[in-house]
């Protein structure tokens, strides 16, 4: 199973122009569908001229949620073709933006499609795509008598401790690869007097 994903880490922007009509792309990160409306607004405020605001998301890194917008442009013309290129990328906690000014000659649907497309594809090259490792959460508990053992195994292990709570017993949270989680639960689990708990 995989554990990795792809995601960009700052926004980008595309232009792509047809029939006098034009398409100026967005692309976001995006941690919470929440952002969405937000993002939508700002956009609105600026380009308050344009005939429409379409767009589609990706969210998550094992079951990804989508959505696709056509925001009055016919149906699977827009937002389809937008989300079809953030699959296509293999992108998810993204948002795509494409806001359109009309340029006088309908384009059609092949043509809204294309242009859709073309837009969206415009902002993610020029995007700077990460790849990204999906990651476990653990905590741990144990007493001072095996701190020197546990923190061997962080350090062996190469664990990113995100939190420690020594007082009189230990509590130790850590971050670790999801490929290699399985096999550092199991390590910790033989030691004696350590008690693990997954918290996602």
């Amino acid at each position: 199973m995989s554990d990795v994903y792809k995601t960009i880490e700052k926004e980008s922007t595309g232009y792509f122009k047809d029939k006098g009509s034009k398409f100026y792309s967005y692309a976001y990160p995006l941690s919470s569908e929440d952002e969405v409306k937000d993002i939508i607004s700002n956009l609105k405020k600026e380009h308050h001229s344009a005939r429409h605001h379409c767009y589609a998301w990706r969210l998550g890194t094992e079951e990804i949620k989508t959505r696709a917008n056509d925001d009055g442009e016919p149906s699977s013309t827009a937002g389809k073709p937008i989300l079809g290129q953030l699959q296509s990328y293999e992108v998810t906690n993204i948002l795509v933006v494409v806001v359109r000014y009309f340029g006088g000659t309908l384009l059609g649907v092949s043509g809204l499609i294309n242009a859709y497309k073309n837009a969206s594809i415009e902002a993610l090259n020029n995007a700077e795509i990460c790849t990204k490792l999906i990651e476990n959460t653990f905590e741990i508990n144990f007493g001072y008598e095996v701190l020197n053992a546990v923190m061997l195994v962080t350090k062996q292990e190469n664990l990113n401790i995100v939190n420690t709570d020594f007082q009189i017993d230990c509590k130790l949270t850590y971050t670790i690869r999801k490929s290699e989680s399985e096999k550092v639960e199991a390590i910790f689990q033989n030691l004696y007097g350590v008690s693990i708990e997954k918290i996602n």
